[in-house]
């Protein structure tokens, strides 16, 4: 079915990525599919009325087997993150939840692009590869894509530009040990540093550890306010099912598994720049770094290979 995108998890998560998805050119058809099959239902059907305000894909509810054919399956489904809890927290019960998605997804999409958004999201492609002989480019982590927009958001804030105008990237962990590539930021064909000065708002150490903090703990922040993280990520979702339908081979920042490793630290899953296209994510792109950011990023790889390990030996 060229077009299709399927979504197992009719949650919060599951639901703003097809409401956007809804409407993103390219999609002709979205897939919900829920243990809650009401669920299910009632969400296709409040988004389909929705998008019939515009000229949109259809919207429906379904099983397993309706995800046949589909180009992108998103998986949203598992236990939600609570407050002052870590991504990597949830690793255990949500492992045991996704590989159960994933060989019944495999049954019926076998050629799929995989999209995980369940959290520990670097460890779901690790799972899908490493059990299931998912190929790595078709086991993709959501990744730093969300944190990587914040990013630029919170640098085009203070720059006063659109955030379309900054190119800057959060690398590794998505979570507490992420790192944001500050060597490699730049807007209008010069380094973060020098466009901050030129625009008359230099970006001090103080003022990186500050914009660093936010967007280390939007999600938390977030979620101590309204109970969930649901629009920013399902704005991810959308934009890279996007890329991945209409095969656009456009840069994003996710997450891979990479025996080989980075940074030294082999069989990990971290995000780095990769090219989408219809056959999934490229092999990772390794940006020049500088040393406090090399060791960082080494500290996240390692981090995250001993979460994979300790994760898959327990299922």
């Amino acid at each position: 079915m060229p077009g299709t995108v399927g979504i197992i998890g009719a949650g919060q998560v599951g639901a703003a990525a097809a409401y956007l998805l809804a409407t993103t050119p390219g999609i002709s058809d979205v897939v919900l599919v829920d243990q809650d099959a009401k669920r299910a239902a009632s969400e296709a059907a409040d988004i389909g009325h929705a998008a019939a305000f515009n000229h949109a894909a259809d919207v429906r509810a379904g099983a397993y087997e309706d995800l046949a054919g589909a180009k992108v399956i998103v998986i949203t489904a598992g236990v939600s993150l609570k407050p002052g809890q870590t991504r990597l927290q949830l690793m255990q019960a949500n492992l045991g939840i996704v590989d159960g998605i994933i060989a019944a997804v495999l049954k019926a999409a076998p050629d799929a692009v995989l999209l995980f958004a369940t959290n520990p999201v670097d460890v779901m492609p690790a799972l899908a590869v490493r059990r299931h002989g998912v190929p790595p480019g078709r086991a993709i982590g959501t990744g730093c894509a969300l944190d990587s927009a914040r990013f630029r958001e919170r640098l085009a804030r203070h720059l006063g530009v659109a955030p379309t105008a900054v190119h800057a990237h959060v690398l590794g962990e998505h979570g507490d040990s992420e790192v944001l590539h500050w060597s490699g930021a730049h807007a209008a064909g010069m380094s973060l540093e020098l466009f901050a000065e030129q625009m008359g708002r230099p970006i001090g150490l103080e003022l990186r550890a500050t914009m660093a903090q936010d967007v280390r703990t939007s999600a938390y922040r977030i979620k101590e306010g309204k109970g969930v993280s649901n629009f920013g990520i399902g704005g991810c979702i959308a934009r890279l099912c996007r890329a991945i339908v209409n095969d656009e081979h456009t840069a994003f920042t996710v997450s891979t598994f990479m025996e080989e490793g980075v940074a030294g630290i082999p069989a990990t899953c971290v995000s780095l720049p990769h090219i989408l296209s219809a056959a999934g994510a490229s092999a990772p792109l390794k940006p020049v770094l500088d040393e406090a950011e090399t060791e960082a990023l080494r500290a996240s790889a390692a981090l995250l290979a001993s979460s994979i390990e300790d994760g898959l030996r327990s299922l």
